[in-house]
């Protein structure tokens, strides 16, 4: 349906506008006249390119629901109407693309929807959790809370992700750099040793040899070992799309021997935050089981956590089969299972979350002071390797005429 501005006036003669989806311009004066507007002028919006292509759109940030969710829990708490707080929070906006969705979750609920059902139809932006706290606000009375609840487990969680972020670009782009300056140094500068060397006559060097004859294979092949790359990243990428793909490579992930261990330590905050949100909130532990499992961001900590929840269902414990993971170390399943022996269970995984944050701050860290020696050496050691090789004839050459 085309989307109309509009302007009108109330009956204490308050100027009011916005904009709305409507069949036809005649429609939409029909809707606003029943709302009690007067002196109404419409027109349709003009259509974006990003409309007709949508890769132009802005993308809608984790940062951005965060602020949306702390601003509209104080709109809330201070006793501002629901539609009233989304038209406010749809005009402050700066991102188009998320002032038009919130103004779409208005026009839902103005329509006879809850919230928690209009913000089910944007899964990109809000996930299954935010979704069902915000049921469980709605249903409870307190959605402002729950809301203040949600930008809190966000903030942290963004943290957490940003760590991980940060820990992993560290290798990665000395290992873009290390590519670049081999390729570089394979393709333009041995080139000129080698014409160099050809007046020189005699037998060259193994190592020279060897770099010489990889520069010259480099220099045929080069877009063709570009392609290859560019078709092997695209098949790794649909391998890991499939269930069987994202079991494996998660699986080996999880044991590597340096960022294994990082990546257990992040799963254990993520699953421990989630469930202690989801807990207070009043969200029963077999639903919030199944919503941290699709949020876990590991298939085999997925499927492990299903197990848990199936076990759960059978009337187990949840410490016994956490353990059974093996992802779960046992001073965190002893905590747990003192958290469900006192009732206290949610503010025990709260504490839980708290330590395997600072955890993960020190295993960074740490991980960080081991890479950085080891990346320097492996790029010093790449570079000055063929760089000893080239000069290798030189100094044969200069010892020979001593």
């Amino acid at each position: 349906m085309p989307v109309f501005l509009w302007e009108g006036q109330t009956r204490k003669g308050e100027k009011k506008k916005g904009e709305i989806e409507a069949a036809n311009e005649a429609a939409l004066r029909g809707i606003l006249r029943r709302q009690g507007l007067t002196s109404i002028t419409v027109k349709q919006k003009p259509k974006n390119l990003s409309e007709y292509l949508p890769f132009l759109k802005q993308k809608v940030k984790e940062k951005e629901v965060v602020i949306f969710a702390r601003i509209f829990a104080t709109m809330i708490n201070a006793g501002l109407p629901l539609i009233q707080c989304l038209d406010l929070l749809a005009q402050q906006e700066q991102n188009k693309t998320f002032a038009q969705i919130i103004t779409a979750i208005k026009e839902d609920i103005e329509g006879g929807s809850t919230l928690s059902d209009a913000l089910r139809k944007y899964p990109k932006i809000f996930d299954d959790l935010f979704v069902n706290l915000v049921a469980a606000g709605e249903s409870g009375g307190i959605l402002d809370v729950i809301l203040q609840r949600l930008s809190n487990y966000m903030e942290k969680a963004m943290k957490l992700k940003s760590k991980v972020k940060g820990a992993m670009t560290y290798p990665a782009s000395v290992l873009v750099i290390s590519i670049a300056v081999v390729s570089l140094l394979l393709v333009k500068v041995i080139p000129t040793f080698q014409k160099m060397f050809e007046g020189f006559g005699g037998e060259l060097p193994g190592p020279t040899q060897f770099l010489i004859t990889l520069s010259t294979y480099a220099q045929k092949y080069f877009l063709v070992a570009i392609i290859a790359l560019a078709v092997a990243v695209y098949a790794f990428r649909r391998y890991y799309k499939t269930e069987k793909g994202t079991l494996l490579i998660d699986d080996l992930i999880l044991k590597s021997p340096v960022f294994g261990p990082l990546l257990k330590k992040v799963a254990v905050a993520r699953f421990t935050r989630t469930m202690s949100t989801m807990m207070t909130s009043g969200v029963p532990i077999l639903e919030g089981l199944a919503i941290v499992s699709k949020t876990a961001g590991n298939k085999v900590v997925e499927n492990a956590l299903i197990r848990v929840r199936k076990s759960i269902s059978e009337g187990k414990t949840i410490a016994e089969p956490l353990l059974e993971t093996g992802i779960f170390p046992p001073m965190v399943v002893q905590m747990i299972a003192v958290g469900e022996a006192t009732g206290a269970l949610d503010a025990m995984l709260s504490k839980i979350a708290d330590f395997y944050d600072d955890e993960v701050d020190t295993a960074v860290d740490a991980m960080t002071a081991l890479l950085e020696p080891f990346m320097m050496v492996f790029l010093g050691g790449v570079v000055g390797g063929m760089i000893i090789a080239m000069y290798l004839p030189i100094f044969k050459m200069a010892s020979v005429v001593g």
